[in-house]
């Protein structure tokens, strides 16, 4: 009898947090169905990146789901009425947080698990080097779990659905180091909230401030390409 295969949906951004992730199920042996989103975000370059690491990580299929949370707007990645702001410490949860993201994007990881017999879900969420996003903590993962094993046929039929945040407690220096231990080129990679059309970072949003943040602690050369 052959030996059953271990599949898992792994939400794909392109950024460096996801790729990771990407990286790490595919080294744990999962046959890894790669799901990124167009979803109205300003930037599409990271589909681009996306695209990249499907390919060098041998995913067994690789969607690209097109939804418009531009619609609702109310974030700086979605909304053209609200810039993205530079890097700036504080406490409060910045205006690049998109709402509900997490909760649709697992939604939708969850019905595809669903449809390919998968009990498994990989997400790049973190929680020590991030922008503080609410959809972001364990807390929230723990509860969307529960009601992932509520809300599915296969779960009611016995097969429990788990989702996997392997990053969840690293901060951005053992992220890259552990991306590189496991082949993983962060210079085809894009976390940019306002990257150009060739990929190119503006090098002073949240999300190239832990970036660099990380390169730097990391004691890595940053192969970022930067507009400037």
């Amino acid at each position: 009898m052959s030996k059953s295969i271990k599949k898992a949906v792994v939400l794909l951004s392109g950024g460096l947090d996801s790729t990771t992730v990407l990286a790490i199920s595919q080294s744990q042996g999962y046959e890894c169905y790669a799901l990124s989103f167009d979803y109205g975000q300003k930037q599409k370059s990271e589909l681009k990146s996306a695209t990249m690491a499907a390919s060098q990580f041998e995913a067994a299929e690789h969607r690209v789901m097109k939804i418009s949370l531009s619609d609702i707007g109310g974030s700086a990645l979605t909304d053209d009425n609200i810039d993205v702001p530079n890097f700036v410490e504080s406490d409060e949860i910045p205006v690049t947080y998109v709402p509900a993201r997490n909760t649709i994007f697992l939604s939708y990881a969850l019905a595809w698990a669903e449809v390919l017999d998968c009990q498994n879900i990989f997400i790049g969420v973190n929680a020590l080097d991030y922008s503080g996003y609410p959809d972001c903590r364990q807390e929230y993962i723990d509860a969307f779990e529960v009601m992932a094993n509520l809300a599915t046929k296969q779960s009611v039929e016995g097969q429990k659905i788990s989702i996997h945040t392997p990053l969840i407690k690293l901060n951005k220096a053992q992220i890259i180091q552990l991306g590189l231990n496991l082949g993983v080129d962060y210079k085809n990679t894009t976390s940019c909230y306002q990257a150009n059309d060739k990929g190119e970072a503006c090098g002073v949003c949240d999300a190239c401030e832990y970036r660099k943040l990380g390169f730097n602690k990391a004691g890595i050369d940053d192969p970022t390409r930067y507009q400037n």
